[in-house]
């Protein structure tokens, strides 16, 4: 392998490696330069190697140069370890190598041997570090292989690690998680150079459920090129559950402001499609609890929602279904229960209503699982999750969480059962008041009231009609500040007040004089702090005509329909002040006079007033449709303006007057 003559020794003096040269049939030691006096200690030059290497553990090395000088074949040694003569208590590592070469003096070897005592204590400062964390640590390299360095992937899956990131792998991935998992590692190779890899995916453990695991993967460049990967993959699931509890419980909490249906609307839209592919809410109409053994029950569906790519769920409508004997059951024990549905077979009788059951077979569902929803220790209805396509059935987990978070959502449902109990209070105390209205010679009244969609929106409209013995016709419209319990209860008073005022002052007392007794009458008695009206009175002259007159404390001027013009409003010179609000302000009466057959409506601003658009606009298109709509019976009027104009955030009162054609 060279003569000694052509190499010149000099070129090893100044290397890095230590390096010996050994001749002879006695393996003479012939070299040596500093770096292995250094790293093995001076030797004797000329002496056989068992006389300049006397150690008892150098017996393999030994061996070794007699075996490269006999075969020609190169070897290395095994990594060594040896005390520090510095530092008996410190380990040194080395590593071998024997060259065989041809020397002046024969057959002979030239030694090499590098210290990696720093390489190898880094490497089992690492390994130390990565057996102390929970995370599993594993090496990806470009081919696919892969290899685990902290062990986990069977603790976790129940399936030994096969080396290869191949479809048995993707197998453990949950269906939905896949693809996404596949574009995120590709747009990581894309990049110039790799950058750092990091997912949440779910792994489908040993007990068939999924858990949530962070991986993050840092690639090893050499080149500038991705040789390999260094993966740490650490188990999330119970920090992505309490996480996920939390934000989804945010965005319950924030919709228990309204009904009971959008409380439980919120619901379905947080946990769809974290956690379930879709669901539905089922609320008993059945107020007590325990349910009646021997009389059916029925349940109505209030919510739900469905991911991306299922197909579109029916509209809710008066959907309702007679409970069957298994949902009893689960109701009574309080506890979820999951169905399986095989290929073919339908959905259990007696869960869902029919249009739902023909949705979950359109939508191939493949499992069902029921949860009870109770509030105040009442079972108000139950939810019912399905599992589609491929999606597994969830696990023992998978229930588990979904059940904590609608017993934690126990709390803005009663927020929203507590809220829908005062609007029904309230809406029975509103219609208590609100009277059909009395029948008028010569003329035809019409009313309506349509209380907010919303149900913390209960409000305080109102609206009256009383016919004084002379047949004078009083009308009044009126709005109490506020959409509470508190608004309904001081609407039911300001308008038996003002009923009361209007009938002991007789026909002949002026509608603002009125106004001002019943000012002073709410402040006095602390009813109510802001109050918009219109009060009027209508007389009927011989020739059909009806004499007008009437007060407005703060409220959207009346409109008049002429029988043959242009709707218009009627503002008078003044503009008074809301009751309640600027008591030394005198107020002011106005006159018109209308023709048989003009129409006036007296209204609240629920009809004109929506977030989208300003007051003036709602005035506008009410022009609009009462032009439209001129000839059309009362009734039909007033649901045609309600119909059109309203988005029913507020409530709203109407009340329609019409001059009949003299005979």
């Amino acid at each position: 392998m060279g003569s000694l003559r052509a190499l010149d020794v000099r070129l090893f003096d100044e290397t890095v490696a230590a390096i010996a040269l050994f001749a002879g049939p006695e393996h003479r030691l012939v070299y040596q330069n500093d770096a292995c006096a250094r790293l093995l200690g001076a030797r004797h030059v000329g002496l056989p190697a068992r006389e300049a290497f006397p150690e008892p553990d150098a017996e393999e090395f030994l061996t070794v140069l007699d075996d490269v000088v006999a075969t020609g074949r190169p070897r290395r040694l095994p990594e060594t370890r040896e005390p520090d003569p510095g530092a008996p208590e410190q380990a040194r590592y080395f590593v071998y190598s024997c060259t065989p070469v041809t020397t002046v003096e024969g057959r002979g070897a030239m030694v090499v041997a590098l210290d990696t005592t720093a390489e190898i204590m880094a490497l089992e400062r690492y390994e130390a570090v990565v057996t102390a964390v929970s995370q599993m640590v594993w090496v990806l390299r470009a081919d696919g292989s892969a290899q685990e360095l902290v062990p986990g992937w069977q603790q976790l899956t129940g399936s030994p690690w096969h080396g290869r990131i191949d479809e048995r792998w993707d197998a453990y991935i949950h269906p939905r998680d896949r693809a996404g998992l596949r574009r995120a590692w590709r747009a990581a190779l894309a990049q110039e150079p790799p950058g750092v890899f990091e997912t949440t995916f779910r792994v489908r453990a040993a007990d068939g459920s999924y858990r949530h695991v962070s991986t993050r993967c840092v690639p090893i460049l050499r080149n500038g090129r991705a040789e390999e990967w260094i993966a740490a993959t650490d188990d999330i699931e119970d920090t992505w559950s309490a996480t996920l509890r939390e934000h989804l419980l945010a965005q319950i909490a924030q919709a228990s402001g309204g009904g009971l249906d959008e409380a439980f609307a919120a619901v379905v839209q947080a946990i769809v499609p974290e956690l379930t592919d879709a669901c539905v809410i089922m609320l008993l109409e059945h107020e007590e609890w325990p349910l009646p053994e021997h009389a059916p029950v029925t349940a109505r569906r209030a919510a739900s929602s469905a991911r991306h790519g299922l197909p579109a769920r029916p509209p809710l409508r008066d959907q309702k279904v007679v409970i069957s004997d298994t949902v009893r059951d689960v109701l009574a024990r309080r506890t979820p229960c999951t169905f399986h549905l095989p290929a073919g077979e339908g959905v259990p009788p007696g869960v869902v209503p029919a249009v739902t059951e023909q949705w979950l077979r359109s939508a191939d569902a493949t499992s069902l699982t029921l949860y009870p929803l109770a509030a105040e220790g009442i079972v108000l209805g139950y939810a019912v999750t399905s599992a589609n396509g491929d999606a597994p059935a969830p696990g023992p987990a998978d229930t588990e969480l979904l059940h904590r978070i609608f017993h934690f959502a126990e709390r803005p449902i009663r927020k929203a059962l507590d809220l829908q109990r005062a609007r029904r209070t309230a809406l029975r105390l509103q219609h208590a008041h609100l009277t059909s209205p009395p029948a008028v010679p010569g003329a035809s009244l019409a009313a309506c009231y349509e209380p907010a969609s919303s149900a913390n929106e209960i409000g305080g409209d109102w609206y009256d009609a009383v016919v004084h013995a002379d047949g004078t016709l009083v009308l009044d419209i009126g709005d109490v500040a506020g959409h509470d319990l508190t608004a309904a209860t001081a609407m039911g008073q300001l308008r038996s007040m003002l009923r009361g005022l209007a009938w002991n002052n007789g026909p002949e007392c002026l509608p603002s004089a009125v106004l001002t007794m019943l000012e002073d009458a709410a402040e006095g008695l602390d009813i109510a702090s802001f109050t918009t009206a219109v009060h009027a009175r209508l007389r009927r002259h011989p020739d059909g005509t009806w004499h007008m007159t009437w007060s407005n404390a703060g409220h959207p001027p009346p409109l008049l329909v002429p029988a043959q013009a242009e709707p218009y409003f009627l503002s008078g010179t003044d503009e008074d002040p809301p009751l309640c609000v600027a008591a030394t302000v005198p107020r002011t009466s106005h006159t018109h006079t209308l023709a048989p057959g003009d129409t006036l409506l007296l209204y609240t601003d629920g009809l004109i007033e929506t977030p989208a658009a300003s007051l003036d606009e709602g005035q506008h298109r009410l022009l609009t449709v009462a032009a439209h709509q001129r000839g059309t019976p009362l009734s039909e009027l007033l649901g045609s303006l309600q119909n059109s104009l309203s988005d029913n955030r507020d409530d709203t009162a109407l009340i329609a007057f019409r001059a009949d054609q003299p005979d």
